[in-house]
């Protein structure tokens, strides 16, 4: 849950971003640990949010040199930049990873009921699932080799390989994205309770530290990720019949920046 008075500061800048780049803000979420549902009490809140401009910034020679993100310095912890909808669309249309996270935020602050209800109705014809797979798999590689070997590491970082690792098995299990909560995740390893009770245990503690604690390691934790990431690295991850007609992103994109 964000606290009253911080989603209050939310939405007075978001509706401040709109008047100074005079844009329409379509959807507008909370990304990162708020929304992945491990947060530290100091966590940042990572604002993100999908912009229309009005259609003749789009008419014209040169639109592929314009400026398609707004982004602000974080202030206060609030971390706040969003994407022009010509960008999300594409980026949709590649499965970015990213923007699939936000369509499945538990966190909303604006909704104007069609842009992200639209594109979810299309993720099952269009979504990548290897895409999706190389994208979780390599981040959980990455960020287990940078941050997860020296004798005390950040507690959060645990939480950086596990999230991409179950994610990734997710996909692969249910050829869906995966739920953007962790602890709708974490129930991929249910049947192993002494491996949950220790994440469990992990992730109280983690709600609780500050962004940056540091803590030993945990055998178990650790044991399952080196399990898990031999394992997927010998899956062979089938490509995805994507049948659908390009076209019908064009014909949004066209509704939606000639809407009043």
């Amino acid at each position: 849950m964000i606290d009253p008075e911080i989603r209050q500061e939310i939405m007075r800048r978001i509706h401040a971003a709109e008047a100074e780049h005079n844009v329409r803000v379509l959807y507008a979420i909370e990304s990162g640990s708020r929304a992945w549902g491990f947060a530290s009490p100091n966590s940042d809140y990572d604002v993100r949010f999908v912009y229309a401009r009005h259609q003749d910034w789009y008419l014209s020679i040169d639109v592929e040199n314009k400026r398609d993100v707004i982004e602000y310095p974080i202030v206060d912890e609030i971390d706040i930049n969003g994407w022009d909808i010509r960008k999300a669309l594409q980026l949709f249309r590649k499965s970015n990873p990213s923007l699939v996270e936000w369509l499945y935020s538990p966190i909303i602050y604006v909704d104007d009921g069609r842009f992200a209800s639209t594109l979810r109705d299309w993720i099952a014809d269009m979504y990548s699932v290897e895409q999706g797979i190389y994208h979780y798999r390599s981040m959980a590689k990455t960020n287990f080799r940078g941050y997860l070997q020296e004798d005390l590491v950040p507690l959060k970082k645990y939480f950086y390989v596990l999230r991409p690792l179950l994610s990734a098995r997710w996909i692969e299990q249910h050829k869906t994205p995966a739920p953007i909560e962790f602890d709708r995740i974490k129930t991929l390893i249910a049947h192993d309770s002494s491996l949950l009770a220790a994440i469990n245990d992990l992730l109280a503690l983690k709600k609780q530290a500050q962004e940056k604690q540091l803590g030993p390691k945990i055998p178990e934790i650790r044991h399952f990720i080196e399990r898990e990431l031999t394992r997927q690295e010998s899956v062979d991850v089938v490509s995805s019949n994507r049948n659908y007609d390009p076209e019908i992103l064009n014909a949004f994109f066209r509704e939606v920046v000639t809407a009043n």
